[in-house]
């Protein structure tokens, strides 16, 4: 009784007993176009197939003030603003997801064709190879 009682008190100091379970929100969610595998001795670029990029579709998800890779292992990520941008780095520093903020595409796509066809990269290291996708919001 006594260890269910401590079990109970240590639930309860750690927000566990408010009776709100945090919910999972989506925060972005992209398909990619474009995949671009290198490794320091070769570049491939390649088309990303439509039903292929169904099944590597980027999302990030917000449960509190945190926020997970959920379509990468739920790796945890910091946010960060800037300018026309967000960008969510991958706290194992084994990636980074940036993507355009939709209320500045229109200012963001004055810079390049990239931003202007473009909503976000997804950039993750394997090894000292890289693999990059390009694609656009859902």
């Amino acid at each position: 009784m006594r260890t269910l009682l401590i079990a109970t008190l240590l639930l309860l100091a750690a927000g566990g007993g408010s009776g709100a379970a945090q919910t999972p929100v989506t925060v972005f969610k992209g398909r990619p176009l474009l995949k671009i595998s290198e490794g320091g001795v070769e570049r491939t670029p390649e088309q990303v197939a439509r039903d292929r990029a169904v099944t590597l579709e980027c999302v990030i998800s917000q449960i509190g003030d945190s926020f997970y890779w959920a379509s990468r292992a739920n790796v945890r990520m910091a946010r960060v603003e800037g300018g026309a941008f967000i960008t969510y780095m991958a706290l194992n520093g084994a990636a980074y997801v940036r993507m355009v903020k939709t209320d500045a595409k229109s200012a963001a796509a004055l810079m390049s064709d990239t931003e202007a066809r473009l909503d976000y990269v997804e950039h993750a290291l394997l090894g000292l190879r890289s693999v990059t996708y390009y694609g656009n919001r859902q």
